[in-house]
């Protein structure tokens, strides 16, 4: 189901069809994600299919999980939503093979793909090629783009509405153009890792995750002013267990000033 070109074996982002393998991967050589200190790695469609099957879990009546296993590149999960108006696929992962083809469809294909920000590129020229839909991706991140298609379709300011019903906010921080999908039918957000789930149970905020870079303070004083304008009590992110099923509203507000507090002041705020 794959097209041809090779993948990166650190962050799995697939690169155009050229016949020649890159020096380098652009999306680690960023600050933001990392180069192995073993050497940039490739791999191939083939190899990670013969390697790797996807996993689905239901999380929701309208939500499921998709995961490759054993982990590949991040180890990201992408998210399938059920709406009236359609499925959309939140972030993406870079096995699609025939299993995978095959399930989807059995849920009703997919109307749209979106993209939280560039580390979950992956093969998402593949996937829109193999589903007929447009994958919806923010031009600020538009450089990131390493396999051109004419299924790519760049919104812009910070908010798309992407079905009746389904939004996509732009928030920045991690990237430019780093989103959030808000469904408010089902009161639910996806934060990619726009956000991230805590080991706590809150959420936090960063310009590099692997490199443990913080954003400053103002920058997630912004996000979570506009955070308050979304309606949501469950939070799913990017990873497996990354989420706060209720009551993730309250405790995205606690997070943004816990954030904020330590970094302005070095002193953490008391007991919720």
């Amino acid at each position: 189901m794959l097209k041809k070109g090779v993948l990166c074996a650190t962050c799995g982002v697939q690169y155009d069809e050229t016949g020649q393998t890159p020096d380098r991967c652009p999306v680690c050589a960023d600050e933001r994600q990392y180069v192995p200190a073993s050497g940039q790695r490739w791999t191939t469609p083939e190899a990670l299919a013969a390697q790797h099957a996807n996993e689905f879990e239901p999380l929701t009546p309208e939500l499921f999980s998709l995961r490759s296993t054993p982990k590949f590149g991040i180890g990201q999960r992408a998210l399938l939503l059920q709406t009236p108006h359609g499925n959309v696929l939140w972030d993406c992962i870079s096995l699609l093979d025939d299993a995978t083809f095959q399930q989807i469809q059995a849920l009703g294909g997919l109307t749209a793909i979106a993209i939280s920000h560039p580390h979950y590129y992956s093969t998402i020229a593949s996937w829109a090629e193999a589903f007929d839909c447009p994958v919806h991706v923010h031009e600020d991140d538009r450089q990131w783009i390493m396999q051109p298609s004419s299924r790519l379709s760049f919104w812009q300011g910070d908010r798309l509405d992407l079905l009746p019903g389904v939004a996509l906010h732009r928030l920045g921080g991690h990237f430019p153009g780093a989103s959030v999908l808000h469904y408010p039918a089902q009161k639910l957000l996806l934060g990619g890792d726009t956000l991230l789930v805590t080991p706590d149970g809150l959420a936090s905020f960063m310009w590099s995750y692997p490199n443990n870079i913080p954003l400053p303070a103002t920058t997630v004083r912004a996000m979570g002013e506009a955070l308050e304008s979304l309606d949501f009590d469950a939070l799913y992110c990017a990873f497996k267990d990354s989420e706060i099923p209720s009551g993730a509203g309250p405790a995205v507000r606690y997070s943004v000033e816990r954030y904020c507090r330590a970094l302005e002041s070095c002193q953490m705020p008391g007991p919720r």
